[in-house]
């Protein structure tokens, strides 16, 4: 109850941000037209992609805590996931146009328009930082994260468009717009390329960041009514969710002994590495054989059709 209740604040949260993202992006859209700036419509832009990434992260985290049905066993904690990916490789793309038009103006400079672009900017920097402070609560949600870092990017850019504007208007340099836009396509490009990595681990059933597999199997092993351990995975469901299955040997004895010791060891494996979700077979007089990722045919199990 209390991880839904948790959840449930940080959708407010990004619903609260969803509007104020929108109300920056009309700002922003206004002032460029009225000024005739091209960095505040560039920027705009910039968080038309926001509003986006902050509407899909706000679907995900309410979908992530929809119940698990017959289709989707284990529920929809990856639509977190998925929102996380869309939200990076947006990112990217961002970042290329940035960089394509910073190119551009550093070939053909142009002119930068002063006051009103400057208090735009410096309107969507407040908005965003807390949008940005009310966000940082969201823990180690990847969802929750990819908006939060176009949250970032939006403060990196407006920060930039002052910076650039101030150094137009004092000194006349019209560069200064274009290398402040490539130091900020950096910016965000770092992010995105961490949130793309973590994503792509999950789905690709990697190790969760942060758990080591062999201190694992000794925790395992540490358990007095354990003889071995083999088959053991370790994977993310989502970047808060945790599941491991593996085949135990156990020393011989009742039922009822051995399902008390698997109770410890999931409890000892929660506690420890955050392990939510375990699977645990076991196993005395015939053990399967072999490690790893197994499939079918290559466990040492009577087949089914054969009766052997």
């Amino acid at each position: 109850m209390g991880n839904l209740n948790g959840m449930r604040t940080i959708g407010g949260r990004l619903k609260v941000a969803f509007v104020l993202t929108v109300a920056i992006l009309v700002v922003e859209v206004v002032a460029g037209w009225a000024a005739h700036s091209l960095a505040l419509l560039a920027d705009a832009g910039h968080i038309l992609t926001d509003v986006f990434a902050l509407g899909l992260a706000w679907f995900a985290v309410y979908q992530a805590h929809r119940p698990a049905d017959s289709l989707r066993t284990y529920g929809y904690h990856r639509v977190g996931i998925l929102t996380a990916m869309v939200n990076a490789v947006t990112l990217i793309a961002v970042v290329a146009a940035i960089a394509f038009e910073a190119v551009r103006r550093l070939q053909h400079p142009a002119p930068v328009q002063g006051g009103l672009v400057v208090a735009a900017a410096l309107a969507a920097i407040i908005i965003n930082a807390f949008i940005g402070l009310s966000l940082r609560g969201g823990g180690g949600d990847l969802n929750v994260r990819g908006a939060l870092l176009h949250v970032v990017g939006d403060l990196a850019a407006s920060a930039g468009v002052v910076a650039a504007g101030a150094i137009v208007l004092l000194t006349g340099w019209l560069y200064a717009d274009p290398l402040v836009s490539l130091a900020v396509a950096a910016l965000i490009a770092f992010g995105a390329i961490g949130v793309v990595r973590t994503a792509v681990n999950v789905l690709l059933e990697g190790m969760p960041t942060g758990i080591d597999l062999e201190a694992v199997r000794a925790e395992i092993m540490s358990s007095g009514d354990v003889e071995s351990v083999h088959d053991l995975h370790v994977w993310s469901l989502s970047s808060a969710e945790t599941a491991l299955s593996c085949h135990v040997v156990v020393e011989e004895g009742t039922l009822a002994a051995a399902e008390q010791a698997v109770r410890r060891l999931e409890g000892r494996l929660c506690q420890r590495f955050g392990i939510g979700h375990t699977t645990i077979q076991l196993e005395r007089s015939q053990p399967c054989v072999g490690d790893g990722g197994h499939g079918p045919g290559q466990h040492n199990h009577p087949h089914p059709a054969r009766g052997t």
